[in-house]
């Protein structure tokens, strides 16, 4: 379960060469230029990668959509309950994260299952007490492996696969990935590591604020 070390290049890469000045996050992913009129010139805009329309059960088996998270910026990870190895790790550091937006309604956290068969919607829910969280802030996501295995990999550029020969079958990466209120890419983080998680934290708050 280790980090991709190209994906986090191309991270930096992106970061580098998005003119980031006056405290505003990178927009990161694949971008698009655009050719369109306005007032009668052709201007080039660009068009940024999104995360598209989502449907899942939650841990109280209610379907949760992207429209549940208009207007919200967000951090999304993927895990699976039975994880021995950098899932524990990662929760417990997203409980700092939990614990200071709590009550935001501006701010969301979904985590997505990789475990489509174990992951009952029930498991999940006995994994969100066990961490003490309460309410639909944080939400613990199931769906179908084909579903949430593409999201992550084509939308949130997170690799993530079941390994017969991994320690608990399966492999993942443990980014954090920050989502702005246009469904954008903001930042990326290493959900094992606490002097990332407080970046992101930071970074939560100057994304806050770019939308007021």
């Amino acid at each position: 379960m280790k980090l991709n070390s190209l994906f986090a290049a191309c991270i930096l890469l992106l970061a580098a060469c998005s003119g980031n000045t006056e405290k505003r996050l990178p927009i990161l992913g694949e971008r698009e230029p655009v050719e369109k009129v306005v007032d009668g010139k052709t201007v080039t805009d660009t068009i940024y990668q999104t995360i598209p329309a989502f449907s899942f059960l939650n841990q109280d088996s209610v379907s949760v959509t992207e429209k549940d998270f208009e207007g919200k910026i967000f951090v999304a990870d993927f895990f699976f309950t039975s994880c021995t190895s950098i899932c524990p790790i990662m929760h417990r550091n997203m409980l700092k994260v939990y614990e200071t937006f709590k009550g935001n309604k501006e701010v969301g956290i979904l985590s997505h299952t990789i475990d489509f068969k174990y992951d009952t919607p029930s498991r999940l829910k006995s994994y969100s007490e066990k961490l003490g969280i309460s309410g639909n802030q944080w939400q613990f996501l199931k769906g179908s492996k084909d579903s949430v295995y593409t999201l992550a990999e084509k939308s949130y550029l997170v690799a993530v696969s079941e390994d017969k020969a991994a320690k608990d079958g399966f492999v993942h990466q443990g980014w954090f990935i920050l989502v702005d209120k246009d469904k954008r890419l903001r930042g990326a983080y290493d959900g094992t590591k606490p002097e990332d998680v407080d970046k992101l934290i930071s970074e939560m708050n100057i994304l806050l604020e770019e939308y007021k």
